[in-house]
């Protein structure tokens, strides 16, 4: 067995589901190494927005047009920055509410750089603390957990800040289930 690299993504998106609506942003780094870290912003793949999404990221769809990185670049790039990073490790997707994220990464990826380097499974910090802790699925939101496991950064909705931030609560969790 190859032993495990976590990877901590958070994405913005211009709405609920991918295909349909746009990954704006992405951010990811590595668990316990924050500052090995990759963000990108992408060209919408549609015009379909919800409003509260744009209002959340702050992201002006004409200027991510405009500026953005085309998605195909993006994917392939990140694919092989994560292949680069774990080298022999088996990297492991990591995200708070990772059933939203992950739809996403692992939609791009399949459309546009044709496999995730992640395979097909994530870990989700939610369930992670719903399992470490013994609550129910209602308080595991991030203004819920304990200060023992509040982020070291605070969570802005730049992708990147929140993947960081997701980093420091999930190594946080590890660390305290490690503990004797």
């Amino acid at each position: 067995m190859k032993a495990e690299m976590y990877f901590s993504v958070d994405i913005e998106s211009s709405g609920p589901v991918p295909g349909k609506y746009s990954m704006l942003s992405f951010g990811a780094c590595v668990v316990g190494t924050s500052d090995t870290s990759y963000y990108a912003e992408l060209q919408p793949i549609s015009d379909n927005y919800v409003v509260e999404a744009l209002k959340v990221s702050r992201f002006d769809l004409s200027k991510l047009k405009r500026d953005g990185i085309d998605p195909g670049r993006a994917m392939t790039d990140f694919r092989q920055w994560v292949q680069k990073t774990a080298g022999h490790h088996r990297p492991v997707f990591v995200g708070f509410n990772a059933c939203y994220d992950w739809q996403f990464i692992n939609w791009y990826f399949e459309r546009f750089a044709k496999d995730n380097p992640f395979g097909f499974a994530g870990l989700d910090i939610k369930s992670y603390y719903m399992g470490l802790s013994g609550v129910s699925w209602s308080k595991t939101t991030s203004s819920q957990l304990p200060e023992v496991y509040r982020p070291d950064v605070p969570q802005t909705h730049n992708a990147l800040d929140d993947a960081i931030a997701q980093a420091s609560i999930f190594q946080k969790m590890l660390a305290s289930h490690r503990s004797p």
